[in-house]
């Protein structure tokens, strides 16, 4: 952008995606009793002026369906994305801080889970957790703090070697004190740009077990529901029911996406002379 610096210009993009985003989430809660309205007299119609996405089988107005499902993906992918940070914070700092067999446990549990296919593990954790919202909130919460709780372990076991970190140990301040005063502050743009960057992983996977039928019930205008039922339909020309809901998810994935570039070159020091 003319005029613009780097870092104004990933403000404003950071911005644009926020406002995006927050119209989506907003339009979905809203359409969320028209998308379940059925009417036989207009079943399978193309796009057209009326119907923008079209409607399916039951006459159901595909628009509205994709929006209430993106809508759902994204208080979806908020909430396990919070959920898997706050772990990763938690473990990622406490096994760099308290070391020793604690260190090699949590080490291991991060190996053990990396080891694994996301996309299994979540499967696995959701029907261990009975399927539904629980399970789709549970397996995708669950299975996605190992990355952010690395890169947390690697900048704490850093900054125990800091003069500051050292002379507050000195001071007599106790390992909880010093991570709340001189830890956390340092951790925090890490820990952002993570739990932006963990929504794209988690609408994509709350998205797919939905698919193949290990997340939410299939009378949820979910995603992962509108592009499974959708499947039975696409040979017989019906292409509108399966195109437009995974644009939507792909361009919700990469706003996200793009949300989380820009987070992290705003919170990157060397940005601010950019």
């Amino acid at each position: 952008m003319k005029g613009f610096n780097r870092r104004q210009t990933a403000l404003a993009l950071l911005f644009f995606a926020l406002a995006l985003l927050c119209a989506v989430t907003a339009a979905g809660v809203a359409l969320a009793d028209q998308a379940m309205v059925t009417d036989f007299s207009r079943k399978n119609l193309a796009p057209c002026g009326q119907f923008l996405f079209g409607t399916d089988w039951m006459g159901r107005d595909m628009l509205s369906r994709t929006l209430t499902g993106l809508s759902l993906s994204i208080r979806i992918g908020l909430l396990t994305a919070a959920v898997s940070a706050v772990i990763a914070l938690l473990l990622g700092a406490g096994s760099a801080l308290l070391g020793g067999w604690a260190d090699s446990v949590i080490s291991w549990v991060i190996d053990l889970v990396m080891g694994i296919p996301h996309i299994l593990l979540v499967m696995l954790i959701s029907l261990a957790f009975g399927k539904g919202f629980t399970g789709v909130v549970a397996g995708v919460a669950l299975s996605h703090w190992t990355s952010l709780a690395r890169v947390v372990r690697g900048e704490v076991l850093q900054l125990k070697g800091a003069p500051y970190i050292l002379t507050a140990q000195k001071l007599g301040l106790s390992r909880m004190a010093v991570l709340q005063r001189h830890m956390l502050p340092h951790l925090l743009p890490q820990f952002l740009t993570g739990l932006v960057l963990l929504f794209p992983h988690a609408i994509l996977h709350e998205a797919s077990v939905t698919f193949l039928g290990f997340g939410l019930p299939p009378e949820q205008p979910a995603i992962g529901v509108i592009l499974s039922e959708s499947m039975s339909y696409l040979t017989t020309g019906k292409w509108w029911l399966a195109v437009f809901p995974g644009l939507a998810l792909v361009g919700v994935v990469l706003l996200f996406a793009l949300l989380g570039d820009q987070l992290r070159r705003l919170l990157d020091p060397a940005s601010v002379h950019e």
